[in-house]
C-alpha cells in the first residue's frame, strides 16, 4: 500500500473504517500508516506488525 491509497482499518470494538493513506514509515516488525479518517483528518498512525496476522490494523479498501 502506498500514499493516497484508499485503506479500511481496524478500530476497537467497531466496524472497519475508511481512510486514505498519507504517509507510509517502514520498521524492521511492521510498517506504520499514517491513514485520514472522518475523525481524523490530519491523520492518525496505524502499525501493521509483519508477522502476526492478527496486527494487521491496514488493509487495502475493496468496493463492493
Amino acid at each position: 500500500m502506498k500514499v493516497n491509497d484508499r485503506v479500511t482499518v481496524k478500530t476497537d470494538g467497531g466496524p472497519r473504517r475508511l481512510g486514505t493513506i498519507l504517509a507510509v514509515e517502514p520498521f524492521n516488525e511492521g510498517i506504520m500508516y499514517l491513514v485520514s479518517l472522518e475523525d481524523y483528518p490530519l491523520g492518525i498512525w496505524f502499525f501493521n506488525e509483519g508477522d502476526h496476522p492478527e496486527g494487521v490494523f491496514v488493509e487495502p479498501y475493496q468496493a463492493e
